[in-house]
């Protein structure tokens, strides 16, 4: 099932988008205030996403109708990431800046942070910090949405605790993330996680075959399947829950494919007016301008 956060005549919504992604039902039968929060509010309220199926829906209006917002507009705290977790990014990357990290990737997943401010949805447009960085670049990535929370979770039990998957990009400014060694400076200028365009359930999604592309400008630059992670879903979810309470509605973006601007000969980092298409298989599709 795909679940959408948008407006319509100004009023928030939270609904169920056509198979055909042309349509969308607002959900009927939820507690009060559930759609201020998005898809967050959803997953409170239902930590079994399996109940969506008992409530009762809105007529279908067309998409293009409404204004999609992100699925989780305003996460509750920062966004995990994960920083390297492709094999073929991870060798891209070995020759860059990174060289100087001799850290073996596959010993332990590099985890980063986004703040909540970074978070805009499909169609909005990523603005340039002018006069603060001259090296944007763009990371297509799968992200979790938790939807039971825990501590110490298993990689046994890890899949049991996601309520969904959605659609990021881990905007990033490298010679900020350079400059400052730690990266989460670099990662979280304001609209640099573009979302969406919507999320969809765990149990209509096999997140661990499928495939993520990105385009800039209709070019083809990452084309990846997750089944090549170095860590999979499982341990980033018990790496991220090793002493720290994961909570219904957190996020763990988990990596980017080869083909990021910093890693061409020479880097081909974005500008404004550069268009960035993201697509995973069984997902959708989101796009966002940088200006």
């Amino acid at each position: 099932m795909r679940i959408a956060t948008y407006t319509k005549d100004q009023q928030r919504h939270v609904g169920v988008v056509s198979d055909d992604a042309l349509t969308v039902q607002a959900l009927l039968d939820i507690p009060p205030g559930t759609t201020e929060q998005g898809i967050l509010g959803l997953i409170q309220a239902f930590a079994d996403p399996a109940r969506l199926a008992t409530l009762s829906r809105a007529a279908a209006e067309p998409l293009d109708s409404v204004k999609l917002l992100a699925p989780v507009p305003r996460p509750r705290r920062n966004i995990f990431c994960v920083g390297r977790n492709y094999h073929a990014h991870a060798k891209e990357l070995s020759g860059s800046v990174f060289k100087a990290n001799n850290a073996d990737p596959a010993a332990w997943p590099i985890v980063f942070t986004k703040v909540p401010e970074t978070v805009i949805a499909h169609g909005e447009d990523v603005i340039l910090p002018v006069g603060i960085t001259e090296q944007i670049d763009y990371e297509a990535e799968l992200a979790i949405v938790i939807g039971k929370g825990g501590k110490n979770i298993s990689k046994a039990e890890a899949m049991n605790h996601v309520w969904g998957y959605t659609i990021v990009n881990d905007v990033t400014a490298r010679d900020v993330q350079m400059r400052h060694q730690q990266w989460d400076l670099g990662k979280s200028f304001d609209t640099f996680c573009p979302m969406g365009p919507w999320l969809i359930t765990a149990d209509a999604f096999d997140a661990t075959d499928t495939r993520v592309r990105c385009w800039v400008n209709d070019e083809l630059r990452q084309d990846g399947q997750t089944r090549d992670l170095i860590f999979d879903l499982p341990t980033l979810i018990e790496t991220c829950s090793r002493g720290i309470t994961l909570y219904p509605g957190d996020i763990i973006a988990t990596g980017t494919p080869a083909g990021v601007g910093m890693g061409f000969n020479p880097p081909r980092y974005l500008k404004s007016g550069d268009r960035v298409r993201i697509q995973i298989d069984g997902i959708g599709t989101l796009e966002n301008t940088f200006r």
